[in-house]
């Protein structure tokens, strides 16, 4: 039997709820890899479930800015360069620069580059020119010199292409979605039985999402509700701007929650949106995981007019794109996809089609290549 290759996967949150690089863990380990996962640990942090592959989880003295990354960058840069691999792969710009020095002491080990986004596009930095241009320097030393580099979708890749003049792979974040163990009722998640449940969901519910229009045009739409599953940093603001208007009622946040979960709210919804700003490069190109999650789910999209998500959408036709960022225009789109039963019939039915096509075991043709 060929001895197992050794692989030290490295990313920056907390493993529990990324999705990207569990599927990738997941497929190494099908691919005779003995696979080690390292992230951080939080104080919020929950345990993490039974995988297939190690975890490992950095305690840090900082949680964020600077510092953060200095301390987490150190921490991985120790741990690989004491720890036997045969390939490292850095998930996101944020790992890179640890992973490209202690590659450099060790022997036959390759490097492997996966961008979840366009990194200095993100709307953190492009607000922070300096800050952006410490991080682009870093961008320049080092993805020149990584054996392959993967992004998540085309219009990322071509970027690359043409700023590094290098070979850029795809692999689209399509969910692994293969149905419930035990799915649980409405009642049982604290959902209306009777009420439309529009959703918006993912570990990156963040500013210039949409998610400030939305709680506004959910009001405007009879007999229906919004829910928010998952975690971003402009949650607090949302949930403050609701308890001052007192929509509770209206607006309903259910946190993290595991995968099985996550995807039993969304199959319960009756639209999932995706409604990214065009305020940056890197939002312009998105093609978040809702966009698959929604689709596995069979549930309708109402997204913004963004190049990817429209490729899709109006692609297969399973959903409407909505031209403005207005609360009443987003209410109105709403109402269309709640209401008009016979344009739902042929979203569900198209949406049939789109979930047996955009598979991950599809995607993982593109991984066999590069692993």
């Amino acid at each position: 039997m060929t001895a197992k290759r050794r692989i030290i996967v490295a990313v920056t949150n907390d493993l529990y709820t990324d999705q990207r690089v569990r599927k990738v863990c997941e497929f190494l380990v099908e691919q005779n890899y003995t696979v080690t996962l390292l992230g951080r640990r939080l104080k919020n942090s929950k345990e993490m479930p039974a995988t297939s592959y190690k975890t490992k989880r950095f305690p840090l003295w900082f949680t964020k800015g600077a510092l953060f990354y200095a301390n987490y960058n150190l921490r991985l840069f120790f741990y690989l360069l004491f720890h036997k691999a045969d390939v490292l792969l850095a998930n996101d710009l944020d790992t890179l620069y640890a992973n490209h020095w202690a590659r450099k002491f060790k022997r036959n080990c390759r490097l492997i580059y996966d961008s979840h986004e366009y990194y200095i596009g993100v709307p953190e930095l492009v607000s922070r020119p300096s800050v952006q241009k410490f991080w682009r320097s870093i961008e320049k030393r080092t993805v020149p010199k990584v054996d392959v580099m993967y992004t998540v979708n085309e219009s990322i890749a071509e970027l690359y292409r043409n700023e590094y003049k290098r070979e850029v792979k795809v692999v689209r974040n399509i969910s692994d979605f293969k149905g419930f163990n035990a799915e649980q009722t409405k009642e049982q998640l604290g959902l209306p039985t009777d009420k439309a449940i529009v959703i918006i969901q993912g570990a990156g519910i963040n500013i210039e999402r949409g998610g400030e229009e939305l709680i506004e045009a959910i009001q405007l739409v009879e007999n229906a509700v919004l829910i928010f599953v998952g975690d971003g940093d402009v949650l607090p603001k949302l949930k403050a701007r609701v308890a001052e208007m007192k929509w509770e009622s209206t607006v309903l946040f259910f946190g993290k929650r595991p995968y099985d979960e996550l995807m039993n709210f969304t199959h319960l919804s009756s639209v999932g949106i995706s409604m990214d700003k065009d305020t940056n490069v890197n939002y312009r190109f998105s093609l978040p995981n809702k966009i698959f999650d929604y689709i596995h789910a069979g549930i309708p999209l109402l997204v913004s007019d963004l190049p990817e998500i429209r490729r899709i959408v109006e692609g297969y036709d399973i959903g409407l794109i909505c031209p403005s960022h207005d609360p009443k225009i987003i209410a109105s789109y709403l109402t269309k996809i709640i209401c008009d039963l016979e344009q739902r019939k042929k979203f569900e039915k198209n949406l049939k089609v789109a979930s047996a096509e955009l598979t991950w075991k599809n995607e993982c043709e593109v991984l066999k290549t590069i692993y």
